[in-house]
């Protein structure tokens, strides 16, 4: 009976963690989006996008 309630209290105190990873998870994921977002902005933006082209115009160049 001891053993019972051992496993009992083990998987309740398990089962408070379950919720608070998968908030991790999202809050992770919306970092994720967020940083993506932010990089393709930088990424498409005329200045950067003439620096790109350059490069890969001169890498063509080259080989």
């Amino acid at each position: 009976m001891g053993a019972m309630k051992t496993a009992v209290r083990r998987w309740r105190r398990g089962a408070r963690d379950l919720g608070m990873s998968t908030a991790e998870y999202a809050v992770g994921t919306v970092a994720a989006a967020a940083f993506a977002g932010l990089l393709f902005k930088v990424v498409t933006s005329p200045d950067v996008r003439t620096l790109l082209l350059g490069i890969i115009k001169r890498a063509l160049q080259l080989g």
